[in-house]
Parts: C-alpha cells; sequence; structure tokens
C-alpha cells in the first residue's frame, strides 16, 4: 500500500469491450485481461443476459447432496472438450484452491490404493501455481514463497524448459529434451515418494511468461507414466484457448490425470475453479468408508451464477469460431510487433496463440513501476514482471481487439518504453 503514496489506485467506474473507463472518464486498453480473466470483453452482452436470466431461477445452493443444471451442463461441456477422457469435476471458486484440490486429490489416491508413501510433489523450476500453503509448496518464485517457507511442506524441482535459458545454438525442442533428462533423473530416484509432478503447460506465466516447446509435455507424459507418478496441468492461465488450443496440453497430443482450470473459464465474469479427473482416479474414492472419499468443500462450490457465466463464455467460443479468429490475431499483432522485436533492449521477444511477451534489460531502478505508469499514462493497462532474466512485458488481451486497438497496443507500448528508458 505504501507504493500508492506515488502511484494513486486507479479507480474505474465501468468497462466496455477491451476497455476500462475511470471515474475522470480517461479510458485504458486492458492489454492484459485484468490479470488474464477478460476474455471476451468487459460487460459482454452474451454473458450479461445468461446472468440475468440465472437471477431469475436460482442464484446459490450448496453442492453436497443437490445439484443444479447449470452445473451439470458445464460438467458435460468440460468432459466433452477433453474428448471425454477426463469426465470427472470438482468445483472450487479460484487458481490456487483449484491447485489445492488437485495435490490433495492425488495424495489422497496414492493413500487409498496402498501406497501412502507417495506424499511429495515435483514441480518446475521457476513455476507459480498460487498462493495457499499447498500451492506455494510447488511455487518457485521467491518472491511469493520465501516469507512462507516455515509453513510450506518442500519438494523436488527439476529444470524448467523455458527456452531462454537454452544454450547459444541449442534449438528450444533440444533444450526441452534436456530438461526431460533431468525429470527422468529425478523420477528415477525418487518415484516412490513422489505422487504428481505439476506443470503450466507451454508457457510459464507469473514466472516471467517463460514459454517452452510441447515436446517437454509428451516426454513429462510418457515419464510419469512409466513412474506411476500422476501429471496435473495447471491451465489456470494458459487454458481456454489462451495458447492457440482450447487446452495448451493439446499440442503435446497427451491427456494429464489432472486438469486444472479457472481464470478465463466464466470470462472474467465470477470466481470459479475446477480440477478434472479421469474414471480410475475417481473410483479410488468411490467407497462406503468415509475416510476414503475426497475431503474437502467449498460453501461456493459449482455456484449457479458462475456456472451461467462459464456456460456464455464456452457458448461464444462455439458460435464466433474464437480460436481461428484467434489465430488471424495473433498473425496481424506478430506482424506490427516487428518494430518492438527489433528494439536494441528488447531480448526474446516471444509470442505463443495469444500471449506476447519479451524482456528489458536494463539497470534503470523500479523500471517495472516506471513502465507501469508510463503506460498508464498512454491509457494502456500493462504490468511487466521482474524476473532473473529481466524486466518482462507482455500482452496477454481479450480475444475481441480490433486491428486499430492492437495498433493502439503497440504505437503506446513503444512510446511508454522510449519514455522510461530515456530517464
Amino acid at each position: 500500500m505504501k507504493a500508492h503514496e506515488s502511484l494513486p489506485l486507479v479507480a474505474i467506474q465501468r468497462g466496455e469491450g477491451p476497455w476500462l473507463y475511470d471515474v475522470d472518464g480517461k479510458r485504458y486498453l486492458d492489454a492484459v485481461s485484468s490479470w488474464w480473466v477478460n476474455l471476451f470483453g468487459h460487460c459482454n452482452p452474451r454473458i450479461n443476459a445468461a446472468l440475468r436470466d440465472q437471477l431469475d431461477q436460482l442464484e446459490h445452493v450448496m453442492l453436497a447432496g443437490f445439484t443444479h443444471e447449470p452445473v451439470v451442463q458445464l460438467s458435460e461441456k468440460l468432459r466433452a472438450l477433453t474428448g471425454n477422457a477426463l469426465g470427472h469435476c470438482f468445483y472450487a471458486s479460484d487458481g490456487a484452491s483449484a491447485i489445492e484440490i488437485a495435490l490433495k486429490m492425488s495424495c489422497h489416491y496414492w493413500r487409498n490404493t496402498g501406497k501412502p508413501q507417495k506424499n511429495r510433489f515435483l514441480a518446475l523450476e521457476n513455476g507459480y501455481h498460487g498462493e495457499t500453503v499447498g500451492a506455494l509448496s510447488v511455487t518457485d518464485v521467491p518472491i511469493f514463497r520465501d516469507a512462507y517457507a516455515p509453513l510450506l511442506r518442500t519438494g523436488y524441482t527439476v529444470p524448467s524448459p523455458d527456452w531462454r535459458r537454452a544454450e547459444a545454438g541449442e534449438s528450444p525442442r533440444d533444450y526441452a529434451i534436456r530438461c526431460a533428462a533431468a525429470l527422468e533423473a529425478t523420477l528415477q530416484a525418487h518415484h516412490a515418494e513422489i505422487a504428481a509432478l505439476i506443470v503450466e503447460p507451454l508457457v510459464q506465466c507469473a514466472g516471467g511468461m517463460g514459454m517452452y516447446d510441447a515436446e517437454y509435455l509428451r516426454l513429462a507424459r510418457a515419464l510419469c507414466t512409466r513412474y506411476d507418478v500422476h501429471l496435473i496441468v495447471d491451465e489456470i492461465a494458459v487454458g481456454c484457448g489462451r495458447t492457440g488450443t482450447f487446452f495448451a496440453y493439446e499440442q503435446a497430443k497427451i491427456t494429464p490425470d489432472f486438469l486444472c482450470l479457472s481464470k478465463g473459464i466464466s470470462g472474467g465474469y465470477l470466481p470459479l475453479s475446477v480440477v478434472l479427473t479421469r474414471d480410475e482416479i475417481y473410483a479410488a474414492f468411490y467407497d462406503d468408508e468415509v475416510a476414503r472419499g475426497f475431503l474437502h468443500s467449498h460453501s461456493y462450490t459449482g455456484n449457479p451464477l458462475a456456472c451461467r457465466a462459464a456456460l456464455a463464455t464456452l457458448s461464444i467460443f462455439e458460435e464466433d469460431n474464437v480460436l481461428a479468429a484467434n489465430r488471424r490475431h495473433a498473425q496481424y499483432l506478430n506482424e506490427k510487433t516487428a518494430a518492438l522485436a527489433a528494439h536494441s533492449q528488447v531480448h526474446h521477444f516471444r509470442n505463443t496463440g495469444m500471449i506476447w511477451a519479451f524482456d528489458v534489460v536494463t539497470d534503470i531502478p523500479q523500471f517495472s513501476k516506471r513502465f507501469f505508469s508510463a503506460a498508464l499514462e498512454r491509457g494502456l493497462l500493462l504490468r511487466p514482471i521482474s524476473n532473473a532474466i529481466g524486466n518482462t512485458i507482455y500482452f496477454m488481451p481479450p480475444y475481441i481487439l480490433e486491428e486499430a486497438e492492437m495498433d493502439f497496443l503497440v504505437a503506446n507500448t513503444l512510446d511508454s518504453l522510449h519514455a522510461v528508458l530515456k530517464k
């Protein structure tokens, strides 16, 4: 809060499409989708209509001993999107809670199947999975983790396949294969006590938008199968079309044991998360003994309003052929960002689907804060990430940007960059 003495809070009054408007009428292009949640714009008419309709029917009922139409429909649609491979859904309210559920479910599965010693977890260096205690135990971003280290249960970490870490002349795919060899060595040594490997598929977002080759996911899936370890894919940020396919893991042609979704699943409207898993894992909890059942609950699990927002969001994907439109948007924005990519202080310009990122190498103090402020002055909402490689500026815009808005985004990003670097 002390930072707001010099950088006051921005009071937002309303939103429309990709734009936010403050109380003074100034507008800002929401180029980060309000922390990666707002896929189809603020105050989207179709999602608004679905919520108004649901408000007149049912606002909430506990999902313990009860059910309702929106949660059943959403579960069936999500199952179908996984090719019916992940047919069981467990709902919560936020991404970190989804991670907690997946970790607990994996550990409890092994206990129920006679392997209680498999209760530790394996994660990638520089990975981020949330800030509750279980999620922090598999998060490797010091600023979030260090203060709470005494509360955390340590596991194992393996090298990140982020291609920025590759050696000179080493391709992203070759580096991914080398990282998978390190993963195999860890699994070979410790698989007897490891319940699951957790990864952010294709893009490690909060760790600096580290992108990697899908070959790593393919190899990781094969290794987890070989060593009897679950694979948890955290698609909280990268799911729902963000990487170019509806689920990022699809690009490796694999199926995980657990899939975690949140953020964009409700179109940025209401808190909602879900963990999907497969029949074999579900069956391990199907028992008369309560202690063998999965022990987890949230008051707002499967909230009807949030489920209706998610159903409306999925309908937009279907009706507007969003993934194909996103490919056109990405092609246009990649062409327009050539000047950014060529900037002398820009390194590792990269793109995966509807995510763009680049690193600015500079010794300017508080670069991220200065750039955020400069972008706001120019009508842009951008939030750089400071990390070990540099200061990462990224775009994760709503999927509805018009070409003129993409032009505005690129021009004012360059202008903001020049303004900060010349100081």
